[in-house]
């Protein structure tokens, strides 16, 4: 097995972290490789946002759950699905940007999540660990006026950095069968496949250091796919400029 995919078969998430500060010149070598992602027709439609006030982060750490290791890693970056920059381009050549497209919110949310893979793979490679925030959507207008996100700009998550502290095991992904289709999309053995799956994952959890539980992954989706999934973000990407049309 080559490096490169070793490296990314040992991704865990995670959440404590030494107080070992993340060097300047690591964290521009990180996000240099952020914006090496594919992007859409070129047009790179993210923002980063480092955020390093403790009080913005605390606040932040509560709105997100609350959880406590964004206020406590030493790298707290969240990542912005940006078509400022975008309109601003179009203002530079004199044009007017037609806006409100679901297409436009699908590049910009697609080219932030592929920066932010970049991200973690890059900083994973240089010894670091991190964890994704999506829970910077529970209230993302506050997170709006905390870090003064313009129109036409959404936070899409967070993600946490540093040193890890911990050494979590890998939790056990889908079968590859399950996720690779041939010429055609198939589901036929599909519960057959999920349900030993469900075994593998309930062996994963009851013998998990830390917080061992009997758990399996479809009563996790069920569970979570059961309920209405933040209902409020249409009407906040709505209102950023993301007419959805």
């Amino acid at each position: 097995m080559n490096p490169v995919i070793e490296l990314l078969q040992s991704h865990r998430s995670i959440r404590k972290f030494k107080p070992e500060p993340v060097a300047e010149e690591m964290i521009r070598s990180i996000v240099a490789a952020a914006q090496c992602a594919s992007t859409s027709n070129f047009v790179q439609a993210y923002s980063i946002i480092r955020v390093k006030d403790p009080a913005v982060r605390k606040q932040i750490a509560e709105l997100a759950g609350p959880q406590p290791w964004v206020e406590a890693c030493p790298l707290f970056l969240v990542f912005c699905a940006d078509l400022n920059r975008s309109e601003l381009a179009c203002r530079m050549n004199d044009r007017e940007m037609v806006q409100g497209y679901t297409e436009q919110f699908i590049i910009a949310t697609v080219d932030v999540a592929l920066a932010a893979q970049n991200t973690m793979i890059a900083a994973e490679s240089l010894g670091l660990g991190g964890v994704y925030i999506g829970g910077i959507r529970n209230n993302p207008q506050k997170i709006c006026d905390l870090l003064r996100i313009p129109d036409h700009v959404y936070p899409v998550f967070g993600m946490c950095l540093g040193y890890p502290n911990d050494d979590p095991q890998r939790k056990p992904r889908l079968p590859l069968e399950a996720v690779l289709k041939t010429d055609r999309y198939t589901d036929g053995e599909d519960a057959a496949r999920i349900g030993a799956y469900d075994q593998v994952c309930r062996e994963y959890y009851i013998k998990r250091d830390g917080s061992a539980r009997d758990d399996t992954w479809t009563q996790q989706i069920s569970e979570m796919m059961g309920k209405a999934q933040r209902p409020h973000m249409k009407g906040f990407v709505q209102g950023k400029g993301f007419d959805l049309k």
